[in-house]
């Protein structure tokens, strides 16, 4: 058992922190930017809330984040009552949210600063990944930490791998977010094509999923987006905050990503048809309107 501290109880964090605390076993103090959600983390896991990130993060071995973009983040460590005040020398940051290379690079120097060491550590799996904690977990940072961290992140995890150093988590999950776009896009259109076509849409899928063309965004999306079904999910806001992300990274490393662009455009056609919180699978939404 550790002590440990969780920042930020969203839809992905706060099923991620209590699974630390019932399954990893773990001493666990929660702050969130709502105190009424902490306060009722607490009520449902046990452990305690913090008024502060710093308050959260004093005398912890591991301190979890998962906030929204690159400034909550920066606001959480580096900012005023920040983690980063308290962190206590040895102690590990290890951080869950889907945020920019650069950010990670500069808050492991940040840590390194205090004595501390930090690991970027984006997940993929969705709320349902989180809830079950079957999370596949892309790190950055140095390897013997990443190894002492391991099994406390094993806790909401089916997958934890190590990328490289600080920013190499935060690049996979570029990667990641890169194939889902090109994915859900293919499968939007070949959906509207068997419709348009007079198939059966399910018998079709049962066919060409256990071929060349399966994937989980098949597997599990198919259904909802043949019965026009989109108010669950990643939400299509936080795709686009993330392919912003990656189009940033492209223009600095000089990668070409015509697909991911336009996806991304297409993004921006759900949104004006009122689907900024809809499944990222809504795509086909903007071929059927």
């Amino acid at each position: 058992m550790a002590k440990v501290a969780f920042i930020g109880l969203g839809v992905m964090g706060y099923p991620m922190a209590g699974h630390l605390r019932v399954k990893g076993g773990h001493d666990l103090t929660v702050y969130n930017r709502t105190a009424a959600k902490a306060e009722k983390w607490v009520a449902q896991f046990g452990g305690n809330a913090a008024t502060t990130p710093a308050q959260a993060a004093d005398g912890a071995d591991y301190v979890f984040c998962c906030v929204g973009n690159d400034d909550d983040l920066r606001s959480v460590t580096t900012g005023k009552a920040g983690a980063f005040e308290a962190l206590k020398a040895g102690a590990v940051f290890i951080d869950n949210t889907t945020a920019s290379a650069d950010v990670a690079r500069e808050l492991d120097a940040a840590a390194t600063a205090v004595g501390a060491h930090f690991i970027d550590a984006p997940v993929s799996g969705g709320q349902a990944g989180a809830e079950n904690g079957v999370l596949t977990v892309m790190c950055g940072g140095q390897a013997d930490i990443f190894e002492r961290a391991k099994p406390v992140i094993d806790a909401y995890a089916r997958m934890v791998g190590l990328m490289g150093p600080a920013g190499s988590g935060q690049l996979t999950k570029m990667v990641n977010q890169i194939c889902i776009a090109g994915l859900v896009q293919g499968l939007a259109e070949g959906i509207h094509f068997g419709k348009k076509s007079g198939l059966d849409i399910e018998a079709v899928i049962d066919v060409i999923s256990k071929g060349a063309a399966g994937s989980w965004q098949m597997e599990n999306r198919h259904k909802t987006m043949n019965a026009g079904k989109y108010d669950f999910g990643f939400a299509v806001d936080w795709m686009r905050k993330d392919l912003d992300i990656v189009l940033a990274e492209a223009r600095h490393n000089g990668a070409r990503l015509p697909v991911t662009a336009l996806v991304d455009q297409f993004y921006a056609e759900v949104q004006s048809l009122g689907g900024k919180r809809w499944d990222t699978s809504s795509l086909l939404a903007r071929l059927e309107k």
